[in-house]
């Protein structure tokens, strides 16, 4: 039997590592076929629809997201002055690492509970560990609520009408950092 010298060794190695690269980029491209072209995906955080926890918008017209939540590294929260339905409003906006962005009304439930909840993680741990944001119907047809969890730990964003939101809302950017868009 023949003995490998240092050089065959470290270039059979590095052949190996290639195939496994290859492999790997393979299992990380996105799936051939019909797909949807890339870039942002925006997605409404309101009951403004019928039946609709979240929604997007495709050819003009809204369409249910069916997912039950969403996950990502959350690495924006800004505050953006849009025209909706031909008025100018005040929203939130979230961007997540998945190249997702959920637009909620800046004073709504959903936004109250998403930044309560953000508010509570100490800086720098966003970028580390995922967050779940779940959406969940109130009582009245109106509410939409919303759940964060940190990895698999439940976030409590818990506010009442005494809340200082202006202090909320800086603990929560002071959480995420800049917004990466």
């Amino acid at each position: 039997m023949e003995e490998l010298t240092l050089e065959q060794i470290l270039l059979q190695s590095l052949e190996e590592q290639k195939q496994i690269n290859r492999k790997l980029s393979q299992l990380l491209e996105p799936p051939m076929g019909f797909c949807e072209p890339p870039g942002v995906v925006w997605i409404y955080a309101n009951r403004a629809h019928a039946g609709m926890l979240w929604y997007g918008i495709k050819d003009g017209e809204p369409f249910a997201y069916l997912h039950n939540a969403v996950r990502g590294y959350l690495t924006g929260l800004k505050f953006e002055r849009v025209e909706r339905r031909g008025k100018e409003v005040i929203k939130l906006q979230t961007f997540l690492s998945c190249n997702y962005v959920i637009e909620s009304g800046h004073d709504s439930h959903f936004s109250k509970g998403l930044l309560s909840a953000i508010a509570t993680v100490p800086p720098g741990m966003l970028q580390d560990t995922p967050v779940t944001i779940v959406p969940q119907a109130g009582s009245d047809e109106n509410v939409l609520f919303c759940r964060v969890y940190l990895g698999d730990v439940s976030l409590e964003g818990l506010y009442n009408e005494d809340t200082d939101f202006r202090a909320v809302a800086k603990a929560a950017l002071a959480a995420v950092g800049k917004p990466k868009e």
